[in-house]
């Protein structure tokens, strides 16, 4: 039946990614592959039953002539993808979320480390010194963190074409959700795992205030560690998973997610680093470094709040 597949994308291969075709396509695959098991069980051979159920699928032209569908011009079709395309995008995205996931590692061992020392110098005559190493030290590693963003954006930006739209081979598209099944307990771990190390990282906080009330900043710092490498484990096994995705979304599904993401990430941009001048506002001005801790919950709950906010109204519009 991968014959069949293969004859309608390029059958299809001409006309609009709309709601509209693309559930029209998958009516005809599941009439023709019927069709085909019939004759199969009625004693035809496999060319045999190919060429019956191709010869009476009819004219594409008719077809869309009936429902108002027009081909788009040749040059404007979307590209098919090539395994190599498919497997270096995997591979691509694959990477930038381990440079992504380091840098944020990096950037909260900055903030950490500025808090150590801070903390270990503030009651000694070299307090001063204490608070500039710790700044010195939260600039170079933040330093090292943003490298890696950017090292990470570089290497997704050849497969910006990609937003353009794309087709895969039946074969491919068989061979890639065999891939994202095989990786799905895997994601899933690190789901949990990581999950449950957001939610048991603030239990250092307290553990470290039981012990002693001055250990408070150092409860902290393990906190954004321990969260940090949370927030790993969701980046790089969520950009493994992104990828998957990304390939066998339906065309009309992709556009309305990007905009979703874009949105998504606008709102972000806002609120996490305004949670970061927060938290790190309360630290060292009040040395509340036992509560402060909430506002990156807080901030977490906020975003998505304004996400289904925003999914709400889009979906009203609809």
């Amino acid at each position: 039946m991968e014959t069949i597949s293969v004859y309608l994308d390029h059958m299809f291969a001409n006309l609009p990614k709309t709601l509209e075709v693309m559930r029209m396509k998958q009516e005809l695959l599941s009439g023709m592959e019927e069709k085909y098991r019939e004759l199969k069980e009625g004693g035809k051979s496999e060319n045999e039953a190919i060429g019956i159920v191709i010869s009476e699928f009819g004219n594409i032209e008719e077809l869309t002539a009936e429902l108002g569908i027009r081909a788009v011009e040749p040059e404007r079709a979307a590209p098919m993808l090539t395994e190599h395309e498919a497997y270096a995008y995997t591979a691509a995205k694959r990477s930038a979320g381990l440079w992504v996931g380091l840098g944020i590692f990096f950037c909260a061992s900055g903030v950490a480390l500025l808090i150590i020392l801070d903390t270990l110098f503030e009651t000694t005559v070299d307090s001063e010194r204490g608070s500039m190493l710790g700044l010195i030290g939260m600039f170079m590693l933040g330093a090292v963190g943003v490298g890696m963003f950017f090292n990470s954006g570089m290497k997704l930006s050849r497969f910006k074409t990609l937003e353009q739209g794309f087709q895969l081979s039946y074969a491919l598209k068989m061979e890639l959700r065999q891939g994202q099944a095989h990786y799905a307990p895997t994601y899933r771990f690190s789901l949990i795992t990581g999950v449950c190390l957001s939610v048991l990282s603030p239990i250092l906080i307290f553990a470290a205030s039981y012990v002693n009330e001055e250990y408070a900043p150092y409860g902290v710092a393990a906190f954004l560690l321990l969260a940090a490498v949370a927030v790993f484990l969701f980046v790089y096994y969520g950009n493994i998973q992104g990828a998957y995705t990304k390939l066998l979304e339906e065309p009309i599904l992709a556009a309305a997610k990007k905009e979703e993401e874009r949105i998504s990430g606008a709102v972000g941009a806002v609120i996490w680093p305004l949670a970061t001048i927060i938290f790190l506002f309360t630290g060292f001005v009040y040395h509340r470094w036992d509560v402060n801790w909430a506002v990156f919950p807080i901030a977490g709950i906020l975003h998505g709040m304004l996400n289904g906010v925003y999914n709400m109204n889009r979906k009203s519009e609809m």
